[in-house]
């Protein structure tokens, strides 16, 4: 495992709720990490337990997390060490539920 892999690995087993994104949660820099932000404040999370981690800081982390993930588009959110899905993924698990019951114990 690479360097910049073993610091992802790190980042997404360490932490209940992370979410690679472009910008901060007070400052998204693109439309699809906006709207994962708003996403997981729509579902009642604790902002104090997500790890966000502005990938436009880190080149290595903003190329490490596709090949982490086998998932080419960012951002991308882990709950529990599990990869969930980009801010499309994302909507589509909220708007059915199924969001909710994946973050309900973080809540």
């Amino acid at each position: 495992m690479s360097n910049v892999q073993q610091r992802i690995d790190e980042l997404v087993k360490g932490n209940e709720v992370v979410l690679f994104m472009k910008g901060t949660a007070n400052f998204p820099q693109c439309g699809f990490s906006g709207s994962a932000i708003q996403i997981l404040k729509s579902c009642g999370v604790d902002p104090k337990i997500i790890k966000t981690i502005n990938v436009l800081e880190d080149a290595e982390i903003r190329s490490g997390i596709k090949d982490y993930s086998q998932w080419p588009t960012i951002p991308q959110l882990y709950i529990n060490g599990e990869f969930i899905g980009g801010s499309d993924i994302m909507r589509e698990m909220y708007e059915n539920g199924e969001l909710l019951q994946v973050l309900t114990p973080k809540i």
